[in-house]
């Protein structure tokens, strides 16, 4: 078993970086390609963010992955068979990850797992081990996701759009918005990301005597930060001068300067962004900071559960069908896995979603990650299995469609949503006739 533990662990590791070169590239792809963050900066941030959010809080993800992504009652009697198709479910799904990101297609690693598990147990338990329900409701998530997130990210940006970015004086409306902007954002990535960092805070109180309800610390945690987010980026416009020297209410009936300004926040490709842009690319760059962490807390279970599981059954010798502990160096695996394939090979994911779909700007990067992170969100109350690679891409053609539909590259979508449809048929294929081999050679 110790041979078989370090073949997984290499697999595991080998999914993990295929995960990080798709997944967190396409996650990062709008602020690169909205200069709202260098290739570079953008690969430290997702670094450092997505490693710490997978190690401080992937247990609880793949802690899930491990007992539930397949009936562990099935193979209680065989737990041989459930190491051989857990082995075979990481090696298909990094086979297909590796595919997709060599072509720049955005693919969800989630609904690889599920297309891989639906292939083995089918070979190895029949038809009816396979949950039909979860398929469905993956199948709705295709079709609800990107139309979601696209409504949500065409609302925003039209308002910014509407209220700031068409103004005579951006500045001054920026000015008044930025209170509401910085609510905003810290109010639909503070629901994703506060309740788990202080939730170890919330405890502590408790066990001191008082019983506070759960989300008042991450509700006054979030309230401060967007109080502070405020007063920060106040001072900087304050500090800059620009609203007080460049942009005067008696300049008003300056057209040549309100042109100019008009002009350069709305060029495609801005070298030295204006003021207002420079600013809402602080505020996506914040938001993806948001997201790398909620992603490696989330993610690292798509590559990592298979192992914990296999771990599980060579310390205990049964399948596990409940909650189990993950060691921390299985967690540390993952967050590295995901780290350097973003490094390595994220290069090309980061093109087609920052570049390749539509020209971002860091105003409509940041809708078009608050859109994704607000359609998760929903989706999560909900209960259903949905994609960030799909929301993302929703949310980047709804900039779009706002923009100037003439804009979107439909070419690169065709390839995207082909890549959308074949995933699970794909990643089950692969896995029933990888575990038929293995079955053969090893059962």
């Amino acid at each position: 078993m110790l041979i078989t533990q370090v073949v997984v662990a290499l697999l595991a590791f080998y999914v993990a970086w295929n995960l990080g070169a798709n997944d967190v590239a396409n996650a990062m792809g709008t602020s690169v390609g909205s200069k709202a963050v260098t290739l570079k900066q953008a690969l430290i941030i997702a670094g450092v963010l997505e490693f710490t959010g997978a190690v401080l809080f992937g247990h609880e993800v793949t802690q899930t992955l491990a007992t539930k992504i397949a009936n562990p009652a099935l193979f209680a009697a065989t737990p041989q068979i459930f190491v051989v198709g857990m082995v075979t479910v990481l090696i298909s799904c990094g086979v297909w990850l590796q595919i997709a990101t060599s072509r720049g297609l955005p693919v969800s690693s989630s609904h690889a797992v599920v297309g891989a598990i639906a292939g083995f147990s089918w070979v190895a338990l029949g038809v009816g081990a396979i949950d039909w329900s979860s398929i469905g409701l993956i199948t709705i998530g295709w079709v609800l996701t990107p139309l979601i997130s696209g409504a949500i990210a065409a609302l925003f940006y039209s308002q910014i759009k509407h209220w700031i970015l068409d103004q005579p004086n951006q500045l001054v409306q920026l000015q008044e918005w930025i209170p509401w902007l910085s609510t905003i954002l810290l109010g639909v990535f503070g629901v994703i990301v506060l309740p788990s960092l202080t939730e170890p805070l919330t405890n502590f109180v408790i066990e001191l005597g008082f019983p506070i309800p759960a989300y008042d610390i991450p509700l006054l945690t979030g309230a401060i930060a967007a109080v502070g987010l405020t007063i920060i980026s106040w001072r900087q416009l304050e500090d800059s001068g620009e609203v007080e020297e460049k942009f005067p209410p008696q300049t008003q009936e300056l057209p040549s300067i309100q042109n100019r300004s008009t002009e350069r926040s709305r060029s495609p490709k801005p070298q030295i962004p204006n003021p207002v842009e420079r600013l809402f690319g602080r505020f996506q760059l914040l938001s993806a900071c948001f997201v790398a962490f909620a992603h490696g807390s989330n993610d690292v279970g798509n590559a990592i559960a298979p192992l914990a599981a296999i771990v599980y059954i060579d310390r205990t010798g049964s399948v596990p069908t409940d909650g189990i502990t993950i060691p921390i160096w299985i967690l540390i695996l993952g967050g590295a896995g995901i780290v350097g394939g973003l490094a390595v090979w994220g290069k090309k994911v980061i093109a087609t979603i920052g570049e390749n779909i539509i020209a971002l700007q860091p105003s409509s990067g940041f809708c078009a990650e608050l859109a994704t992170a607000t359609t998760i969100l929903i989706a999560s109350r909900l209960g259903l299995p949905v994609s960030t690679s799909h929301a993302l891409v929703g949310g980047v053609v709804g900039i779009g469609l706002v923009q100037n539909i003439k804009s979107i590259k439909f070419k690169t979508l065709q390839g995207i949503a082909a890549a959308w449809l074949i995933t699970i048929p794909v990643s089950a294929g692969l896995c029933a006739a990888i575990f038929s081999i293995a079955r053969i050679l090893f059962l």
